[in-house]
């Protein structure tokens, strides 16, 4: 079937061993794929360097979005190491609690610019440094949640932020699709991460995914990992600015 062997891929994002980015690091990894792994700050680096370790990553590097020093010297160290990437995966999403609570309506204009920074505008600041070094046939992709398209309770402001995202990808899809580079967005329903947790009533999202997806299960990391490895894969070359359900068919439920 497909593999990843002999390609170089950065994942951001990873946050803990229930990390969607770390269920596509280890799908990337079992099919022959080369990583590089970031880590926030200090503090997330005791979760994330066991299973950099783990990983056996080539490179791992402090990543902080909003530090350009840090993007510069992640991508400098890309470069001298590899010379070429050919996947990139932005699975970082934040927005400050009390804008995250509240109504959509109340959201603070510094909540908001925050929330649309660290979740979008990230995006674009890392395919910017990627796409010099990333050959013909690279893969880039992102994470969003249905509660871009549908009003999810709870969700709040990260509904208008994930659409936003979306259609990013899709525009950025269609600039680098010439130089035969895809862009996609992962979209699986609701699962138990470490960023999920933080939405109020969580637990009875989960619960209410669980019932309503045609499956009865919710979405793995193991199942967004597979389906991302795909994506990354030269069979997957063709398909581009699709934001992919991974949900079990909870979205198809009205």
């Amino acid at each position: 079937m497909f593999s990843l062997k002999g390609k170089k891929a950065l994942i951001v994002g990873v946050a803990n061993s229930q990390s969607i980015a770390w269920g596509c690091a280890q799908a990337m990894k079992e099919q022959g794929a080369e990583l590089a792994l970031t880590y926030l700050n200090d503090k997330a680096r005791k979760h994330v360097e066991p299973l950099a370790k783990e990983a056996n990553a080539a490179i791992f590097a402090p990543l902080d979005v909003t530090q350009p020093d840090q993007v510069d010297a992640l991508f400098e160290q890309i470069e001298q190491e590899w010379g070429a990437l050919d996947i990139l995966l932005h699975s970082i999403a934040f927005c400050p609690k009390e804008d995250l609570h509240g109504r959509v309506v109340d959201c603070s204009a510094e909540g908001f610019a925050i929330a649309m920074d660290i979740s979008v505008h990230s995006f674009l600041r890392l395919i910017r440094k990627a796409e010099p070094i990333m050959p013909t046939g690279s893969s880039i992709m992102t994470v969003t949640f249905h509660g871009s398209e549908k009003v999810v309770s709870h969700y709040n402001i990260m509904g208008p932020v994930k659409a936003a995202l979306e259609s990013t990808t899709r525009y950025v899809a269609a600039e680098l699709g010439q130089k035969g580079i895809s862009v996609n967005a992962l979209s699986p329903g609701p699962l138990a991460t470490r960023a999920a947790s933080g939405i109020a009533s969580f637990d009875e999202m989960l619960s209410d995914a669980t019932e309503r997806s045609p499956t009865r299960k919710l979405a793995t990391i193991e199942d967004i990992g597979a389906y991302a490895a795909f994506l990354a894969s030269e069979e997957a070359k063709n398909i581009t600015g699709v934001v992919h359900p991974i949900d079990g068919g909870y979205r198809i439920i009205g």
